[in-house]
């Protein structure tokens, strides 16, 4: 499929036009376009081919031209244009937090900046001439060179959903393979870590389908680089430079491995130091006794012989874990098919691709009872935000569209701004109106701990708010978002009836691991949402899950496992009965 190919075309041109200042609507146009292509189930060739593309809401005659000219030519012309007028690495300075299209053409115009390389060098220097440049004073420089130093700290690794979408990719070339009787994901990617820096995967096979398997491997789409092809291991770098690496494995330490190569390595180092003190061997081949294997088949056998109840794999940082399997003290984790509703989505209203409908409909074939609709507030103009009298239609619309179906609740939200000072961005009486509130910073994301969490804990104890959005603000390799005293954010929570949310769109997943459990901790509530933006982001609830379970959250701890009645209760209790 092309479609992500396409749509990153399209987004690209869109901020190319913004920097050259171009008309806006035919910006908003592009990024329609790009979203549009990106959330397609079916191939945007296999569309294109049918003479269909004209029929796909969102796409133009104007659109579909280019698309065509895409799918024939590999690019677009008035793409290749667009990247003529502009020095070649200005676009990759808007993967710099805190610079967008706009203030990206003012570097370029009135700071003689056309790269991240340079904006680097100028922060490092005298930054006089840049702070001379409208909107870009002294704090906002700063922010700049912390943002260019998290972007370091983070180079060399993806994001859990880049990597998973490789490994899927690169596990589904190996699985055809013939004589392959499975393959799995080890690695860090199996314990969810939020970004990954390669991908471990395991085959189990016999030594006579090694020629076939590494052929394959190596060949894959993905593969631009074979490092090594072997009888039992086979590395690739794929394009964009993340390391693949595929190990056979005989079905006798299938187990074993596993296990091994999951890791954590300090995770590791404890099951080795109780295998030693039983006069036993732990290492990728197996559980020995002397030379006798004596566990190696399956991960559990593991476990079980080292009187460990099993530890599920995003459990395996070395945080506890192993005193608690031995005592029998492990959580019971929360699972998928936990969830029951997602109560963070948008839509055309705000910054959404979809309609109220359409969202509907998709969550509906997710199987869920209930969802939350939950635009932007006024605040959020570059996002369309919606202001008292748009919002109040936009909820007698979302409650007129939910009263057609019987199997789902259809709550009518609001994401509301939490200002600087914690107050809110609509008054207690507007937000009384509405079915389910969420509030979120958005701005103001580089203030102090103690600032920060008492602006956070201010909105939790306005009465207005069931939930607090993406908690620190952050967006992963490229902010670092807020230092938040997340121990006392969770007890504000827990006090007030205020749940935590765990963002699990892959750039964020805010709350990450360690503050989830930290709320646990505190007895405060957890809701997972995805945040679409998308009827196609409804499909990130498993990264959220993911985060969850790295953070010993059970179902209990999670509100939107609740039957829809329990949490219409709940919503009620919050509002004081109403």
């Amino acid at each position: 499929m092309k479609n992500q190919e396409v749509a990153d075309t399209f987004a690209e041109m869109a901020d190319l036009m913004e920097i050259l200042g171009e008309n806006p609507f035919r910006v908003n146009s592009y990024r329609k376009a790009g979203r549009v292509v990106e959330e397609l189930s079916e191939a945007i060739e296999d569309i294109a081919a049918a003479g269909r593309l004209e029929e796909v809401p969102g796409i133009g005659k104007s659109t579909a031209a280019k698309i065509r000219q895409y799918l024939a030519d590999g690019k677009i012309a008035a793409h290749e244009e667009l990247k003529g007028k502009v020095p070649p690495e200005l676009p990759g300075l808007l993967a710099v937090g805190g610079l967008g299209p706009k203030t990206v053409a003012k570097l370029w115009h009135d700071g003689g900046v056309t790269s991240v390389a340079e904006l680097t060098d100028a922060l490092a220097g005298d930054r006089e001439k840049l702070a001379a440049i409208p909107g870009l004073g002294a704090k906002k420089l700063q922010q700049l060179a912390d943002s260019l130093s998290f972007m370091a700290s983070a180079a060399g690794r993806i994001r859990l959903d880049e990597a998973t979408a490789l490994a899927e990719t690169m596990s589904a070339v190996v699985g055809e393979v013939k004589g392959v009787r499975r393959v799995a994901v080890a690695g860090s990617l199996r314990r969810g870590r939020e970004t990954i820096g390669d991908v471990d995967l395991l085959c189990e096979a016999p030594a006579s389908a090694a020629e076939r398997i590494g052929q394959a491997f190596t060949a894959a789409e993905p593969v631009a680089r074979v490092l090594a092809r072997g009888a039992t291991k086979c590395s690739v770098t794929a394009a964009g430079g993340t390391e693949v690496d595929l190990r056979i494995v005989p079905k006798k330490s299938f187990g074993a491995a596993m296990q091994y190569f999951t890791g954590s390595k300090d995770h590791n180092i404890r099951l080795r130091e109780l295998a030693v003190k039983k006069g036993w061997k732990l290492n990728e081949y197996g559980l020995f006794d002397g030379d006798r294997q004596i566990a190696g088949a399956d991960e559990e056998g593991i476990y079980r012989k080292l009187a460990l109840a099993f530890v599920a794999p995003e459990l395996r940082e070395d945080r506890g874990e192993v005193d608690a399997a031995a005592a029998g003290k492990l959580p019971k984790l929360l699972e998928a098919g936990d969830i029951r509703g997602d109560l963070h989505m948008h839509t055309v209203a705000s910054d959404g691709s979809n309609t109220i409908d359409e969202m509907i409909a998709a969550c509906r074939k997710c199987g869920y009872a209930y969802m939350a609709i939950c635009d932007h507030s006024k605040s959020q103009i570059q996002a369309r935000g919606l202001d008292e009298r748009r919002l109040a239609e936009h909820a007698e619309a979302i409650r007129k569209a939910g009263a057609a179906f019987g199997d789902i609740a259809v709550l009518a939200g609001v994401e509301v701004d939490i200002f600087k000072d914690g107050t809110l961005d609509f008054a207690a009486d507007v937000l009384g109106e509405l079915d389910f509130v969420t509030a979120s910073p958005h701005s103001a994301l580089t203030m102090g701990r103690q600032e920060a969490t008492q602006r956070l804990i201010r909105a939790i104890e306005s009465g207005q708010v069931h939930c607090i959005g993406h908690p620190s603000g952050r967006l992963i390799g490229q902010r670092p978002g807020m230092e938040l005293d997340v121990e006392k954010l969770a007890a504000a929570a827990a006090a007030n009836g205020v749940a935590l949310e765990i963002n699990a769109h892959p750039w964020r997943l805010d709350l990450r691991d360690v503050h989830v459990r930290a709320a646990v901790a505190a007895g405060a509530k957890l809701i997972i949402s995805t945040d679409a933006h998308s009827t196609g982001d409804l499909e990130l609830m498993r990264f959220g899950v993911t985060t969850a379970r790295r953070g010993w959250a059970g179902a209990g701890d999670v509100l939107n496992t609740l039957p829809v009645a329990e949490l219409k209760g709940w919503l009620a209790a919050r509002r004081g009965g109403k």
